[in-house]
């Protein structure tokens, strides 16, 4: 035992010692992440005020509307009827609905509204993606993937403004291969946690999805509400993770695609109201993201370096076809391969998960080594209110808590609780600040947010923050989970209709 304790003591204080070392790499590595992610305010700045527009299409394509519904009797027959209900010829419009493992009628309201319906029953595969798999293949058998030339995509929750498709094909004439749009909410007012959910979307559109589509980089696609050319599922449907959004935003990027976004075509969304199937939810869109960078990270990583070296695209094929390339066609493909390896880059750090890196160096070095230090020289003066965030700022004017301790164990401990402490007061303050966010929302984006009490807007904007306190929290979880894939419900009874009425 008095050997233990001296081994202990040794590897107390060699950890301690190493501690002032360790601190400046943490420093340095905190210092990479924050220029990496700088040119994110840029996104920002030309979100408050552009956004890419697209001229009237010279021409109508054939799509197929593409509807994955496991027991959605509540709500799919207001979707097919929105669609119904769009300005676009009908006649190029077929609308697929997959009945996946369904208990209840969806299948024939489906097909009652006119749609193509099969009916799918697997229980062993039960994600969106093997129901999306399993619809294409029907279709490939049936009509031929190519007759269409291109593919929506929605959750049967959806709703379409009657001009959804027409400004779509908008952006699929000017020769976008994949494009997201508009994404409202049809719930927003019903409680806190459907209004957090509202929020990030519009927020996903300010932050990301206009600044993209100008630059013309790629935005990711969000589960829902968007559409691809065919070539995209000329070998079939391969995205059948839990995230199924995800790896097709991964794939397109490092397949050199762009993905664009159409701010004119918006539809509406059902968010969950059950704080239990929202943690489920971000559970799995947790474990989903961490999936996706496992499989496409490296991929995305060589692009950022080769490019499209190692891609067979149609555009290489045309490049490699030129006997003899102009000036023009030259800086034509270093302006492509500029673009190519900064959407790459960009996809990747977005993909990336730096929480989970955050928390690691955070607990070996500002937990236990700092700890350790503590152990060696003691505590002197340390300020329970230290930071950078305007609430530690307020506090250390108003109060002057400090704490010393004597080297030692007591040292020790008292410093890996004190590191603990300042993170959970680091994050109350930055969750106060983050309040902002939900303000600018409902000014700039109040031509299109449903109309809400004042109160309502105080209540949401004082709980918005939770949302990404949530997502933090369910991807630490979803490391060491077993994660599966459960239907989200949909009760919501609104129609296209009743939020036309409501928007007059």
């Amino acid at each position: 035992m008095f050997n233990f304790l001296n081994v202990f003591k040794e590897i107390v204080i060699d950890v301690g010692n190493a501690y002032p070392s360790w601190k400046n790499i943490y420093n340095i590595v905190g210092n990479v992440i924050t220029i990496l992610l700088a040119y994110k305010t840029i996104y920002w700045i030309i979100g408050v005020f552009f956004t890419r527009k697209f001229k009237p299409a010279k021409n109508n394509h054939k799509y197929a509307i593409l509807i994955a519904a496991r027991n959605e009797k509540n709500v799919i027959g207001n979707l097919l009827d929105s669609i119904k209900k769009q300005d676009y010829p009908q006649e190029l419009l077929t609308v697929f609905v997959v009945a996946d493992n369904c208990t209840d009628n969806t299948a024939e309201i489906a097909r009652k509204r006119g749609a193509i319906c099969y009916e799918r029953f697997d229980d062993e595969h039960k994600t969106k993606g093997f129901a999306l798999q399993y619809l294409l293949e029907k279709i490939e058998e049936d009509y031929g993937r190519m007759s269409f030339e291109g593919y929506f995509i929605f959750d049967a929750d959806n709703l379409l403004k009657k001009d959804y498709i027409s400004r779509m094909n908008d952006a699929f004439d000017a020769g976008e291969k994949i494009i997201t749009s508009y994404r409202n909410t049809k719930n927003f007012d019903e409680n806190w946690i459907a209004s957090t959910y509202a929020l990030h979307w519009i927020r996903s559109i300010r932050s990301n999805h206009r600044a993209r589509s100008i630059l013309r980089l790629a935005t990711n696609i969000q589960g829902t509400g968007f559409l691809f050319a065919n070539e995209i599922v000329k070998n079939g449907w391969k995205y059948t993770s839990l995230t199924e959004d995800r790896a097709l935003t991964a794939d397109a990027v490092a397949q050199g695609y762009k993905i664009s976004y159409q701010d004119a075509a918006e539809f509406y969304d059902e968010q969950p109201t059950n704080l239990k199937v929202a943690l489920r939810q971000r559970t799995r869109w947790s474990k989903g993201h961490l999936m996706a960078f496992v499989e496409t990270g490296p991929y995305l990583l060589m692009n950022v370096f080769t490019g499209k070296l190692f891609l067979k695209t149609k555009w290489q094929e045309k490049e490699k076809r030129k006997k003899k390339k102009s000036f023009k066609d030259i800086i034509k493909a270093i302006i492509e391969s500029i673009r190519h390896r900064f959407a790459s880059l960009d996809t990747l750090l977005q993909l990336t998960p730096f929480s989970v890196f955050n928390i690691v160096r955070w607990l070996i070095v500002c937990v236990i080594m700092y700890g350790c230090y503590c152990y060696n020289i003691g505590i002197n003066n340390s300020n329970l209110f230290s930071g950078g965030t305007y609430l530690a700022k307020l506090l250390r004017n108003l109060f002057e808590i400090k704490i010393s301790f004597d080297p030692g164990i007591n040292a020790l401990f008292v410093g890996m609780i004190s590191s603990i402490w300042l993170r959970i007061f680091y994050r109350i303050g930055m969750y106060i600040q983050n309040m902002w966010m939900a303000i600018y929302l409902f000014i700039i984006e109040r031509k299109r947010i449903k109309k809400i009490s004042l109160r309502k807007k105080i209540l949401y904007t004082l709980t918005w923050p939770t949302f990404d306190i949530i997502g933090r929290y369910t991807t630490y979880a979803a490391l060491f989970m077993k994660v599966t894939w459960k239907p989200i419900p949909h009760d919501s009874k609104v129609t296209i209709d009743d939020i036309n009425r409501e928007n007059k």
